[in-house]
């Protein structure tokens, strides 16, 4: 990096907390600050929900999948996010825009109490926190890694600048800043991947290399074929129903997109757009990644350093700034996403339970804890990222995939599932068996288990089974033991009806019903 990429790279820190400023006027309360008061565009939602499911882990992780793989990165990762977000767009998003419209919620967990119990929602809320915590830990990581391969400063001193910048604009603006901020490096992106490209593809022209016949190169032997290595039809099918729930609301984060815009008719539309950007884009994105064998030889056995290697000797200054931008954008939008939601349960699920003090929080108090806990949770998401690379966590990607894909499965199965009539009998035993049943898994099949299989459990049931398990659970127990109360009933009722008419609310059901309602129920 020369004068002309640190002008490139302080000019949109200075951006990013410039928006951060504007956008506090916008916020006045604590439903401003966590789901932008419902006043969201969908488009301008669509695209925040897009950006905010980035990363620098594509360029460092993901990169090296396509690196060692090839197309298995597009076809495992990108292709089952966009079709899970198009299912989701019917199935999920105006039902949980419908907490905020119909149930006047500001946090996606809010409604548990109510849908379950007071034990199920500090449940689901305490672990999700703490996986959060895991999971942004490796998003500092991802993109400390790349700050170091450009600009030779430590993991830690990485950390600490994307941290502390992310903290200020998030801080001050909540969900608008994001957004604005996710809108502007939607931009970036565009901008710098584009570039990347276009030098790839006049790279290759100058090696007599075409388009297409690239794939017939043997460096790139086996590289066009979608299911390779780990990464095989059982990944690819736990991957699609991991990122059906996860993306769609069970992480959080994506959920504030749907619940901020006006009407559930809008958070459909947002989801759709979304969908389409996770199918065309990353496209674009990982060409360069799968040609990167013909023109960069990885140091690191992982091959996670191919791109920025490959970006260092491609990109002039000025261009190469931007493309590194571009790196920070992807993890900025995610982890300052990722606080605000999580800052949102612990303001409103899990702080008004520890405390009675906080139980009478007013709109200025309320709105002081809640930029407190964006602070909290970014610092210790950072000491964790310091701890990544650790034999606890192994590495960028194996936390990526192996904890947070794993993990998710048995917090966001309740949560999502709970939403929909057809699963109206599942309760609070149900719920809460599904969840600790599901990370009792994780752990069995990730440790115990995997230390007495010779090369371990492969990575597919690592991540598929503890989903299994909490989501048979969870229909099997509501069918055996239905627990659809009246007041239960009536809250699945409002986020699966518009208007202030008074939905119908069945009666309650006994054991030995179809678990899945009568055909004439819709979903």
């Amino acid at each position: 990096m020369n004068s002309l990429d640190w002008a490139v790279l302080i000019g949109y820190f200075g951006v990013m907390v410039a928006i951060g400023v504007w956008s506090h006027k916008r916020v006045d309360n604590v439903s401003d600050f966590f789901t932008a008061g419902g006043k969201m565009p969908w488009w301008l939602s669509g695209i925040s929900h897009h950006m905010s499911g980035y990363s620098a882990v594509m360029f460092t992780g993901y990169a090296g999948i396509a690196y060692t793989y090839g197309v298995t990165s597009f076809i495992t990762w990108s292709f089952p996010i966009a079709l899970g977000i198009a299912i989701g767009s019917k199935l999920f998003a105006p039902r949980v825009n419908r907490l905020r419209s119909r149930l006047h919620v500001a946090s996606p967990l809010e409604y548990l109490k109510n849908r379950y119990n007071l034990p199920t929602q500090q449940a689901l809320a305490w672990s999700g926190l703490l996986l959060k915590i895991v999971d942004v830990g490796a998003k500092w990581a991802a993109i400390a890694t790349l700050l170091s391969v450009f600009t030779g400063v430590s993991l830690n001193q990485g950390i600490v600048i994307t941290g502390a910048i992310t903290a200020v604009y998030c801080t001050i603006g909540g969900l608008w800043a994001d957004a604005l901020t996710e809108l502007g490096q939607f931009v970036i992106q565009l901008l710098a991947g584009v570039s990347m490209f276009v030098a790839v593809v006049m790279k290759l022209s100058d090696k007599g290399i075409g388009f297409l016949g690239a794939w017939d190169e043997p460096a790139l032997h086996g590289h066009g074929r979608p299911l390779v290595g780990p990464y095989g039809t059982v990944f690819l099918l736990a991957f699609l129903f991991i990122k059906l729930f996860e993306y769609n609301g069970g992480m959080l984060n994506q959920a504030q997109r749907y619940m901020a815009t006006g009407s559930a008719y809008e958070a459909e539309r947002s989801a759709r757009l979304s969908a389409v950007l996770w199918l065309v884009w990353p496209v674009i994105l990982f060409f360069p990644m799968w040609m990167s064998p013909l023109l960069v030889h990885a140091q690191k056995p992982d091959g996670s350093d191919s791109y920025a290697l490959m970006t260092e000797q491609l990109l002039p200054h000025g261009l190469l700034g931007l493309v590194i931008v571009g790196f920070f954008s992807h993890t900025m939008a995610m982890c300052s996403s990722d606080a605000n939601a999580i800052a949102a349960v612990f303001t409103r699920d899990l702080a008004p339970v520890l405390s009675a003090r906080a139980r009478a929080w007013g709109e200025r108090s309320g709105l002081i804890a809640a930029r407190v806990t964006t602070v909290v949770f970014l610092g210790l998401s950072m000491a964790v990222a310091t701890q990544v690379n650790s034999p606890a966590f192994k590495d960028i990607i194996t936390v990526v995939i192996k904890w947070v894909a794993g993990l998710m499965g048995p917090i966001a199965i309740p949560m999502m599932l709970g939403l929909l009539r057809a699963f109206r009998r599942s309760g609070p035993t149900a719920a809460l068996t599904s969840w600790a049943a599901g990370l009792l898994a994780f752990w069995l099949v990730n440790y115990p288990v995997s230390w007495h299989v010779d090369g371990g459990v492969p990575l597919q049931y690592q991540v598929s089974i503890p989903l299994a398990v909490s989501l048979v659970l969870y229909i099997l127990i509501g069918y055996l033991k239905p627990e659809d109360t009246p007041a239960r009933l009536a809250v699945i009722e409002k986020v699966n009806t518009d208007g202030d008419a008074v939905a119908a609310v069945p009666a309650p059901a006994v054991a030995g019903d179809d678990v899945l309602g009568s055909p004439n129920r819709p979903l």
